[in-house]
Protein backbone atom coordinates (compact mmCIF):
# COMPACT_ATOMS: atom_id res chain seq x y z
CA UNK A 1 0.00 0.00 0.00
CA UNK A 2 1.26 3.25 -1.56
CA UNK A 3 3.09 5.59 1.95
CA UNK A 4 3.07 2.22 4.22
CA UNK A 5 5.36 1.89 6.85
CA UNK A 6 8.02 -0.49 6.57
CA UNK A 7 8.31 -3.43 8.69
CA UNK A 8 9.58 -6.40 9.56
CA UNK A 9 8.42 -9.59 10.48
CA UNK A 10 8.74 -10.63 14.12
CA UNK A 11 11.73 -12.93 14.51
CA UNK A 12 14.36 -12.95 17.40
CA UNK A 13 17.54 -11.24 16.86
CA UNK A 14 20.41 -13.23 15.18
CA UNK A 15 22.51 -13.28 18.44
CA UNK A 16 19.11 -15.87 19.64
CA UNK A 17 19.24 -17.69 16.55
CA UNK A 18 22.85 -18.49 17.21
CA UNK A 19 22.65 -18.76 21.02
CA UNK A 20 20.25 -21.14 20.37
CA UNK A 21 22.67 -22.77 17.97
CA UNK A 22 25.25 -23.00 20.60
CA UNK A 23 22.96 -24.30 23.15
CA UNK A 24 21.63 -27.07 21.25
CA UNK A 25 24.79 -28.78 20.12
CA UNK A 26 25.99 -28.35 24.34
CA UNK A 27 22.64 -30.00 25.05
CA UNK A 28 22.92 -32.78 22.47
CA UNK A 29 26.47 -33.34 23.34
CA UNK A 30 27.00 -32.75 27.04
CA UNK A 31 23.39 -33.09 28.51
CA UNK A 32 21.11 -35.31 26.71
CA UNK A 33 23.38 -38.81 27.12
CA UNK A 34 22.97 -38.93 30.83
CA UNK A 35 19.08 -37.64 30.48
CA UNK A 36 17.75 -41.04 30.72
CA UNK A 37 20.13 -42.26 33.99
CA UNK A 38 19.40 -38.90 35.94
CA UNK A 39 15.64 -39.69 35.39
CA UNK A 40 15.84 -44.07 36.41
CA UNK A 41 18.27 -43.07 39.24
CA UNK A 42 16.75 -39.82 40.61
CA UNK A 43 20.31 -38.14 41.20
CA UNK A 44 21.00 -34.56 40.27
CA UNK A 45 22.44 -33.75 36.59
CA UNK A 46 25.92 -32.61 37.83
CA UNK A 47 26.96 -33.46 34.11
CA UNK A 48 24.39 -30.94 32.82
CA UNK A 49 25.37 -28.32 35.39
CA UNK A 50 29.36 -28.87 34.84
CA UNK A 51 28.80 -28.24 30.99
CA UNK A 52 26.25 -25.54 31.65
CA UNK A 53 29.29 -23.35 34.12
CA UNK A 54 31.65 -24.98 31.48
CA UNK A 55 29.70 -22.22 28.98
CA UNK A 56 28.59 -19.63 31.23
CA UNK A 57 25.27 -20.50 30.36
CA UNK A 58 23.99 -21.58 34.32
CA UNK A 59 23.05 -18.36 35.28
CA UNK A 60 22.96 -16.23 31.91
CA UNK A 61 20.45 -13.59 33.09
CA UNK A 62 23.19 -11.80 35.71
CA UNK A 63 24.06 -8.55 35.52
CA UNK A 64 27.59 -8.37 33.85
CA UNK A 65 28.45 -5.89 36.70
CA UNK A 66 28.51 -8.83 38.66
CA UNK A 67 29.98 -11.22 36.51
CA UNK A 68 27.61 -12.37 34.29
CA UNK A 69 26.77 -12.43 30.71
CA UNK A 70 23.86 -9.82 31.20
CA UNK A 71 21.60 -11.63 28.96
CA UNK A 72 18.13 -10.65 27.95
CA UNK A 73 14.97 -12.10 28.86
CA UNK A 74 14.40 -13.90 25.57
CA UNK A 75 17.87 -15.41 25.71
CA UNK A 76 17.19 -16.78 28.81
CA UNK A 77 14.42 -18.25 27.60
CA UNK A 78 16.20 -19.77 24.69
CA UNK A 79 18.92 -21.50 26.85
CA UNK A 80 15.81 -22.93 29.17
CA UNK A 81 14.07 -24.27 25.98
CA UNK A 82 16.85 -25.62 24.34
CA UNK A 83 18.06 -27.72 27.34
CA UNK A 84 14.39 -28.80 28.22
CA UNK A 85 14.75 -29.63 24.72
CA UNK A 86 16.77 -32.89 26.14
CA UNK A 87 16.35 -33.01 29.77
CA UNK A 88 13.86 -30.61 31.84
CA UNK A 89 15.57 -31.41 34.94
CA UNK A 90 18.48 -30.20 33.54
CA UNK A 91 16.76 -26.99 32.47
CA UNK A 92 15.52 -25.98 36.04
CA UNK A 93 19.54 -25.35 36.71
CA UNK A 94 19.36 -21.81 34.81
CA UNK A 95 15.58 -21.53 35.36
CA UNK A 96 15.81 -21.54 39.10
CA UNK A 97 19.23 -20.34 39.19
CA UNK A 98 17.02 -17.07 37.90
CA UNK A 99 13.78 -17.33 40.07
CA UNK A 100 15.85 -17.50 43.09
CA UNK A 101 18.08 -14.38 42.60
CA UNK A 102 16.00 -12.15 40.75
CA UNK A 103 14.68 -10.52 43.47
CA UNK A 104 17.62 -9.52 44.52
CA UNK A 105 18.30 -8.01 41.05
CA UNK A 106 14.68 -6.55 41.44
CA UNK A 107 15.11 -5.26 44.91
CA UNK A 108 17.94 -5.73 46.22
CA UNK A 109 21.22 -3.32 47.70
CA UNK A 110 24.32 -3.24 45.63
CA UNK A 111 26.17 -4.71 48.38
CA UNK A 112 23.50 -7.86 48.69
CA UNK A 113 24.03 -8.21 44.08
CA UNK A 114 27.50 -8.08 44.77
CA UNK A 115 27.76 -10.64 47.65
CA UNK A 116 25.60 -13.15 46.01
CA UNK A 117 25.12 -12.84 42.60
CA UNK A 118 28.78 -12.52 41.85
CA UNK A 119 29.60 -16.26 42.66
CA UNK A 120 26.17 -17.08 41.45
CA UNK A 121 27.96 -15.94 38.03
CA UNK A 122 31.37 -17.76 38.33
CA UNK A 123 29.30 -20.96 39.00
CA UNK A 124 30.58 -21.15 42.38
CA UNK A 125 27.12 -21.35 43.76
CA UNK A 126 23.36 -21.86 43.12
CA UNK A 127 20.04 -20.18 43.91
CA UNK A 128 16.34 -21.17 45.37
CA UNK A 129 13.11 -19.88 45.81
CA UNK A 130 11.27 -20.59 49.37
CA UNK A 131 7.67 -19.19 48.54
CA UNK A 132 5.43 -22.37 49.31
CA UNK A 133 4.61 -23.73 52.85
CA UNK A 134 2.75 -27.09 54.18
CA UNK A 135 -0.14 -24.71 54.83
CA UNK A 136 0.49 -21.75 52.30
CA UNK A 137 0.92 -23.00 47.92
CA UNK A 138 -1.74 -21.24 45.97
CA UNK A 139 -2.58 -18.88 48.89
CA UNK A 140 1.25 -17.53 49.15
CA UNK A 141 -0.22 -14.80 51.50
CA UNK A 142 -1.45 -17.93 54.38
CA UNK A 143 2.32 -18.37 54.84
CA UNK A 144 3.53 -19.15 58.49
CA UNK A 145 7.40 -18.99 58.43
CA UNK A 146 8.77 -15.96 60.95
CA UNK A 147 10.77 -13.36 60.51
CA UNK A 148 11.76 -11.48 64.26
CA UNK A 149 13.68 -8.35 64.63
CA UNK A 150 16.37 -8.80 67.12
CA UNK A 151 18.57 -5.86 67.34
CA UNK A 152 20.86 -6.14 64.12
CA UNK A 153 19.91 -9.15 63.00
CA UNK A 154 16.94 -11.25 62.32
CA UNK A 155 16.04 -14.30 63.49
CA UNK A 156 13.33 -17.15 61.32
CA UNK A 157 11.70 -20.06 61.83
CA UNK A 158 9.19 -22.04 59.47
CA UNK A 159 9.69 -24.74 57.01
CA UNK A 160 9.06 -23.98 53.44
CA UNK A 161 8.65 -26.91 51.05
CA UNK A 162 8.47 -27.59 47.07
CA UNK A 163 11.58 -26.40 46.98
CA UNK A 164 13.50 -27.04 44.04
CA UNK A 165 17.15 -27.83 44.26
CA UNK A 166 16.71 -27.74 47.99
CA UNK A 167 20.04 -29.04 49.17
CA UNK A 168 21.89 -28.50 46.29
CA UNK A 169 21.88 -24.75 46.00
CA UNK A 170 24.11 -22.76 48.52
CA UNK A 171 21.92 -19.73 48.59
CA UNK A 172 17.93 -19.20 49.48
CA UNK A 173 15.98 -16.61 48.42
CA UNK A 174 13.24 -16.90 51.72
CA UNK A 175 9.88 -15.01 52.06
CA UNK A 176 8.76 -14.52 55.63
CA UNK A 177 6.34 -12.92 58.10
CA UNK A 178 7.61 -9.79 59.78
CA UNK A 179 4.24 -7.72 60.49
CA UNK A 180 1.61 -10.74 61.30
CA UNK A 181 -0.77 -8.12 61.21
CA UNK A 182 -0.30 -6.75 57.47
CA UNK A 183 0.35 -9.99 56.06
CA UNK A 184 0.47 -9.20 52.37
CA UNK A 185 0.10 -6.18 52.30
CA UNK A 186 3.31 -5.19 53.84
CA UNK A 187 3.96 -7.50 56.56
CA UNK A 188 6.21 -9.79 54.24
CA UNK A 189 9.75 -9.67 53.95
CA UNK A 190 12.31 -11.02 51.86
CA UNK A 191 16.05 -12.77 53.40
CA UNK A 192 18.79 -14.31 51.58
CA UNK A 193 19.59 -17.52 53.69
CA UNK A 194 22.62 -19.34 53.07
CA UNK A 195 23.42 -23.31 53.16
CA UNK A 196 25.61 -23.02 55.78
CA UNK A 197 23.28 -20.65 58.42
CA UNK A 198 23.06 -22.44 61.43
CA UNK A 199 19.84 -24.04 61.84
CA UNK A 200 19.34 -24.75 58.31
CA UNK A 201 18.12 -28.26 57.20
CA UNK A 202 16.34 -29.97 54.65
CA UNK A 203 13.63 -32.84 54.25
CA UNK A 204 14.04 -35.84 52.33
CA UNK A 205 13.90 -35.39 48.65
CA UNK A 206 10.19 -35.84 47.60
CA UNK A 207 9.63 -38.84 44.76
CA UNK A 208 7.87 -37.43 42.64
CA UNK A 209 6.29 -38.35 38.87
CA UNK A 210 8.78 -36.47 36.69
CA UNK A 211 11.82 -33.63 36.93
CA UNK A 212 13.72 -36.80 39.12
CA UNK A 213 16.90 -35.39 38.46
CA UNK A 214 16.19 -31.72 40.13
CA UNK A 215 15.99 -32.39 44.23
CA UNK A 216 12.85 -31.08 45.70
CA UNK A 217 12.93 -31.04 49.57
CA UNK A 218 11.69 -29.19 52.29
CA UNK A 219 14.07 -26.59 53.86
CA UNK A 220 13.59 -26.32 57.69
CA UNK A 221 14.40 -23.13 59.81
CA UNK A 222 15.20 -23.63 63.06
CA UNK A 223 16.02 -20.27 65.23
CA UNK A 224 18.06 -19.06 61.86
CA UNK A 225 19.79 -15.81 62.91
CA UNK A 226 21.03 -14.00 59.93
CA UNK A 227 22.09 -10.38 59.36
CA UNK A 228 19.09 -7.78 58.55
CA UNK A 229 21.62 -6.67 55.76
CA UNK A 230 20.49 -9.72 54.06
CA UNK A 231 16.67 -8.52 53.57
CA UNK A 232 16.04 -7.54 49.74
CA UNK A 233 14.73 -4.69 49.96
CA UNK A 234 12.52 -2.42 52.60
CA UNK A 235 10.75 -4.58 55.48
CA UNK A 236 7.19 -5.72 54.09
CA UNK A 237 8.02 -5.26 50.19
CA UNK A 238 8.52 -9.28 50.08
CA UNK A 239 5.26 -10.65 48.97
CA UNK A 240 5.60 -7.26 46.60
CA UNK A 241 9.17 -8.64 45.10
CA UNK A 242 7.97 -12.07 45.00
CA UNK A 243 5.04 -11.55 42.75
CA UNK A 244 7.16 -9.06 40.38
CA UNK A 245 9.74 -12.09 40.62
CA UNK A 246 6.65 -14.44 39.43
CA UNK A 247 5.75 -12.36 36.51
CA UNK A 248 8.88 -12.35 34.69
CA UNK A 249 9.92 -16.10 35.87
CA UNK A 250 6.54 -17.60 35.20
CA UNK A 251 7.66 -17.34 31.63
CA UNK A 252 11.10 -19.48 32.24
CA UNK A 253 8.26 -22.01 32.77
CA UNK A 254 7.04 -21.45 29.58
CA UNK A 255 10.17 -21.92 28.28
CA UNK A 256 10.33 -25.23 29.76
CA UNK A 257 7.15 -26.36 28.68
CA UNK A 258 8.10 -25.61 25.08
CA UNK A 259 11.43 -27.55 25.11
CA UNK A 260 9.83 -30.32 26.48
CA UNK A 261 7.16 -30.33 23.99
CA UNK A 262 9.40 -30.03 21.30
CA UNK A 263 11.75 -33.33 22.11
CA UNK A 264 8.74 -34.62 22.25
CA UNK A 265 7.24 -34.06 18.89
CA UNK A 266 10.91 -34.19 17.57
CA UNK A 267 11.29 -37.68 18.27
CA UNK A 268 7.52 -38.67 17.47
CA UNK A 269 8.65 -37.38 13.79
CA UNK A 270 11.56 -39.41 13.37
CA UNK A 271 9.60 -42.49 14.83
CA UNK A 272 6.50 -42.06 12.66
CA UNK A 273 8.92 -41.95 9.57
CA UNK A 274 10.83 -44.92 10.32
CA UNK A 275 8.46 -47.19 11.51
CA UNK A 276 6.07 -49.26 9.54
CA UNK A 277 2.68 -51.01 9.49
CA UNK A 278 0.54 -51.88 6.58
CA UNK A 279 3.67 -51.59 4.36
CA UNK A 280 4.59 -48.23 4.70
CA UNK A 281 5.68 -45.46 7.09
CA UNK A 282 2.89 -44.50 9.52
CA UNK A 283 3.57 -41.05 8.98
CA UNK A 284 2.10 -41.77 5.60
CA UNK A 285 -1.13 -42.48 7.16
CA UNK A 286 -3.66 -39.40 7.16
CA UNK A 287 -4.81 -39.53 10.63
CA UNK A 288 -1.04 -39.24 12.36
CA UNK A 289 -0.27 -36.60 10.29
CA UNK A 290 -3.01 -34.58 11.63
CA UNK A 291 -1.53 -35.53 15.17
CA UNK A 292 1.54 -34.03 13.91
CA UNK A 293 0.10 -31.16 12.53
CA UNK A 294 -2.20 -30.69 15.42
CA UNK A 295 1.20 -30.97 18.00
CA UNK A 296 3.24 -28.60 15.55
CA UNK A 297 0.80 -25.84 15.72
CA UNK A 298 0.25 -25.57 19.33
CA UNK A 299 3.96 -25.83 19.84
CA UNK A 300 4.05 -23.08 17.60
CA UNK A 301 1.67 -21.13 19.01
CA UNK A 302 2.71 -21.16 22.70
CA UNK A 303 6.42 -20.43 22.01
CA UNK A 304 5.36 -17.28 20.40
CA UNK A 305 3.10 -16.58 23.05
CA UNK A 306 6.17 -17.23 25.48
CA UNK A 307 8.74 -15.12 23.29
CA UNK A 308 6.04 -12.45 22.76
CA UNK A 309 6.16 -12.81 26.91
CA UNK A 310 9.76 -12.60 27.09
CA UNK A 311 9.57 -9.28 25.18
CA UNK A 312 7.24 -7.53 27.56
CA UNK A 313 9.25 -9.14 30.37
CA UNK A 314 13.12 -7.39 29.44
CA UNK A 315 10.90 -3.92 28.77
CA UNK A 316 8.93 -4.49 32.21
CA UNK A 317 5.15 -3.53 30.22
CA UNK A 318 2.75 -3.08 32.07
CA UNK A 319 0.67 -5.63 30.53
CA UNK A 320 3.30 -8.19 31.90
CA UNK A 321 1.49 -9.91 34.71
CA UNK A 322 -1.05 -10.93 32.04
CA UNK A 323 1.24 -12.02 29.43
CA UNK A 324 3.41 -14.18 31.68
CA UNK A 325 0.45 -16.19 33.26
CA UNK A 326 -0.99 -16.72 29.48
CA UNK A 327 2.71 -17.74 28.34
CA UNK A 328 2.76 -20.32 31.06
CA UNK A 329 -0.82 -21.57 30.53
CA UNK A 330 -0.63 -22.36 27.21
CA UNK A 331 2.64 -23.12 26.66
CA UNK A 332 2.30 -26.41 30.15
CA UNK A 333 -1.26 -27.01 28.90
CA UNK A 334 0.44 -27.22 25.21
CA UNK A 335 2.99 -29.51 26.50
CA UNK A 336 0.91 -31.84 28.45
CA UNK A 337 -1.35 -32.47 25.26
CA UNK A 338 1.41 -32.83 22.98
CA UNK A 339 3.89 -35.59 25.12
CA UNK A 340 0.66 -37.50 25.63
CA UNK A 341 0.32 -37.34 21.80
CA UNK A 342 3.77 -38.17 21.57
CA UNK A 343 3.43 -41.35 23.61
CA UNK A 344 0.60 -42.38 21.75
CA UNK A 345 2.05 -42.08 18.26
CA UNK A 346 4.64 -44.26 19.50
CA UNK A 347 2.44 -47.08 20.82
CA UNK A 348 3.40 -49.82 23.07
CA UNK A 349 6.97 -48.16 22.68
CA UNK A 350 5.78 -44.78 23.93
CA UNK A 351 5.04 -46.51 27.24
CA UNK A 352 8.22 -47.69 28.22
CA UNK A 353 10.99 -46.70 29.40
CA UNK A 354 12.81 -47.43 26.06
CA UNK A 355 12.13 -44.40 24.62
CA UNK A 356 12.08 -40.81 25.97
CA UNK A 357 8.53 -39.66 25.57
CA UNK A 358 7.29 -41.07 28.76
CA UNK A 359 9.51 -39.16 30.93
CA UNK A 360 8.78 -36.02 28.62
CA UNK A 361 5.28 -36.49 29.57
CA UNK A 362 5.85 -37.07 32.95
CA UNK A 363 8.13 -34.02 33.49
CA UNK A 364 5.19 -31.90 31.39
CA UNK A 365 2.56 -32.33 33.65
CA UNK A 366 4.62 -30.47 36.67
CA UNK A 367 4.70 -27.04 34.64
CA UNK A 368 0.92 -27.36 34.67
CA UNK A 369 1.51 -27.06 38.18
CA UNK A 370 4.55 -25.56 39.69
CA UNK A 371 4.99 -21.20 39.80
CA UNK A 372 1.25 -20.96 40.15
CA UNK A 373 -1.21 -24.02 39.14
CA UNK A 374 -3.07 -23.17 35.70
CA UNK A 375 -5.87 -22.33 37.67
CA UNK A 376 -4.15 -19.69 39.44
CA UNK A 377 -2.86 -18.40 36.08
CA UNK A 378 -6.47 -18.30 34.81
CA UNK A 379 -7.69 -16.02 37.52
CA UNK A 380 -4.44 -13.80 37.06
CA UNK A 381 -5.39 -13.44 33.62
CA UNK A 382 -8.97 -12.44 34.64
CA UNK A 383 -7.97 -10.12 36.81
CA UNK A 384 -5.40 -8.42 34.54
CA UNK A 385 -6.71 -8.35 31.41
CA UNK A 386 -5.04 -6.12 28.78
Amino acid sequence: MAGAPEFDLYRPAEEHDLLRESVRALAEAKIAPFAADVDEQGRFPQEALDALVASDLHAVHVPEEFGGAGADALATVVVIEEVARVCASSSLIPAVNKLGSLPLVLSGSKELKERYLTPLARGEAMFSYCLSEPDAGSDAGGMRTRAVREGDAYVLNGVKRWITNAGVSDFYTVMAVTDPEKRTRGGISAFVVEKGDEGVSFGAPERKLGIKGSPTREVYLDNVRIPAARMIGDEGTGFATAMRTLDHTRITIAAQAVGIAQGALDYAKGYVRERKQFGKPVGDFQGVQFMLADMAMKLEAARQLTYAAAARSERNDADLTFFGAAAKCLASDAAMEITTDAVQLLGGYGYTRDYPVERMMRDAKITQIYEGTNQVQRIVMARNLP
